[in-house]
């Protein structure tokens, strides 16, 4: 067990409630807490050097292996982006955080830090993802410390949850700890303290909001406890082996525990059924479980993610995971983490990545693994975007790049694109598509309408005096591997929605790219090589002034 003191604290409240083991007191600002206050440091956190198109390793068929598929293979149904990385925080004393949880409300997201190996530390970065484009860090917060483990946004406050040596803390009655922070326009205020709860259990392992409460599982030996969120008093507490993760849906309250499997309590905290479970969920590591409908879905380390049903307790399927054609050590490939959108089932694999899935009636067919180098120990997913807390790597924000009802039904009478990943518009061709897909590369020659979200790995070519035309997303390339769209004489590329180019637009002599609308967007990570009598028309932002 890790041992950290917050013996520094200087205590302003002191309370107990009904547990004698339960202390809660507010903090003043010291030196064991910092505000970053150099926004050159935040900006400098924020790194694009791998955004871009992303690849998926799918299913080979044999043996739950994985490859890259290459060559003329049809084009995938996840046209899948990374929009940036968010680097550790690093400062003296803390230079190896891992990024451990991520919660996303609204224009934020919301990320702690902790470290896995000796000695303590932590961390809380509030980023404003409003704009995927640009995403910001607009308040970070480092506890010297103290590890960060799980993390929760409520009405105007950050709750937190982490551990404590009780032995040499002259505060702290128990290791387990929730902290309570103030926020205000994306930035943290320690104007008026931090209020501080404490818990039985090695250390708090996650926590969630309910209603009036704040609901925090620790570890061993620990309790799942449930604090008012306005004073963080404990009102209720049931003990419990080894609690790992915390859900809620319709009034039922789902726990991991680690030595026995899943419990559903009512809202008083008493077991209503259980689900037997006999995986090996590891000592002191991250499990997580969540609803999905009618059914729990458990990360269970080594075996992967198991489904079962809340009615009846039984198992219905295993979803396992697929092995990096790189290679990892078994004991890094383990699910730590599950996360649900719409039919989409991503799964934290540690070692061995992000998997994605989706669900088909009863059934979960696996995808293949999103091109991620990186051990991811947690996923969240809300919208059209993926947030991927992943250890020493942070947080990864990746787009799904759904295509909009409104735009398939504008182009309704375009046919659905089934085909070739290499998308090929011969001379005389006048083609028309919709949907979702991911192309190895697009070559026009004849007229192209493309409805939906499209990503493109490689370079796109509008030869002379062809058409083509998107309403929609389009994304080319990557940062780490720069791909151009090129318009050659007399042709022309219209664009009605959000195009994105990690690498150059070259816009040769007669070349026209035109913007229709007043709501177009264009993210040039290169530059725009303009042909003195190339044309550009339309109204349209430009993220990085490239025009």
């Amino acid at each position: 067990m890790k041992k950290i003191s917050l013996s520094a604290f200087a205590v302003v409240l002191f309370a107990t409630s009904c547990s004698d083991e339960t202390t809660v007191f507010q903090e003043t600002l010291q030196d064991d807490v910092i505000l970053e206050t150099s926004e050159s440091s935040l900006e400098s956190s924020i790194n694009y050097d791998k955004a871009g198109v992303l690849d998926m390793f799918e299913d080979s068929g044999s043996s739950g292996k994985i490859s890259k598929m290459p060559g003329d293979d049809e084009a995938s149904d996840y046209p899948l982006t990374l929009v940036a990385q968010v680097d550790p925080p690093s400062r003296s004393g803390s230079e190896n955080l891992t990024a451990s949880h991520v919660h996303v409300v609204g224009d934020y997201a919301y990320v702690s830090y902790n470290t896995v190996e000796d000695g303590y530390s932590g961390a809380i970065d509030i980023i404003y993802v409003n704009d995927p484009t640009n995403p910001r860090i607009t308040s970070r917060l480092f506890y010297t410390n103290a590890d960060i483990n799980s993390i929760q946004y409520d009405n105007g406050y950050i709750y937190v949850a982490g551990g404590v040596d009780s032995e040499t803390s002259v505060t702290a009655t128990s290791n387990s700890f929730i902290a309570k922070i103030a926020v205000s326009n994306g930035r943290m205020s320690l104007s008026a303290g931090i209020t501080y709860g404490f818990q039985e259990g090695y250390n708090a392992t996650d926590l969630i909001m309910n209603s009036n409460n704040v609901l925090v599982t620790s570890g061993q030996q620990g309790y799942l406890t449930s604090y008012n969120k306005a004073t963080v008093q404990m009102e209720n507490e049931v003990p419990f082996e080894d609690l790992r993760s915390v859900a809620i849906s319709n009034g039922n309250i789902a726990v991991l525990d680690a030595s026995s499997g899943v419990k559903i309590l009512d809202s008083n905290f008493n077991l209503t059924s259980e689900i037997a479970i006999s995986s090996d969920f590891g000592v002191n590591t991250k499990r997580t479980l969540d609803f999905a409908g009618e059914n729990v879905i458990v990360a269970e380390g080594s075996k992967g993610a198991g489904v079962y049903s809340i009615a009846t307790g039984n198992l219905i399927e295993y979803i396992p995971i697929l092995v990096n054609p790189d290679g990892v050590d078994a004991q890094d490939i383990v699910t730590n983490a599950v996360a649900t959108n719409d039919n989409i089932v991503l799964m934290a694999n540690g070692g061995a990545g992000l998997c994605l899935s989706e669900e088909q009636g009863d059934n979960t067919d696996l995808v293949g693994i999103i091109e991620l180098d990186a051990s991811v120990n947690y996923v969240a997913s809300q919208g059209d975007y993926v947030f991927a807390a992943a250890g020493k790597d942070g947080l990864q924000i990746i787009k799904l790049n759904k295509p909009s009802d409104s735009l398939v039904a504008s182009c309704s009478e375009a046919n659905i694109y089934y085909g070739s990943s290499n998308l090929n518009v011969n001379q005389g061709d006048d083609l028309a598509y919709r949907g979702s897909k991911r192309f190895n590369s697009v070559n026009v020659g004849g007229d192209l309408l493309l409805c939906g979200s499209w990503a493109v790995s490689n370079e796109t070519n509008i030869n002379a005096n062809a058409n083509f035309a998107m309403n929609g997303t389009y994304v080319v390339g990557r940062n780490n591997k720069r791909k151009n769209v090129t318009i050659n004489s007399g042709a022309t590329f219209t664009v009605e929605g959000n195009l994105t180019i990690y690498g150059d637009l070259v816009l040769n002599d007669g070349a026209t790219i035109e913007f229709l609308g007043e709501d177009s967007v264009v993210n040039i990570f290169g530059s725009v090589r303009r042909a003195t009598t190339a044309t550009v028309t339309g109204e349209f932002r430009d993220v990085r002034n490239k025009f």
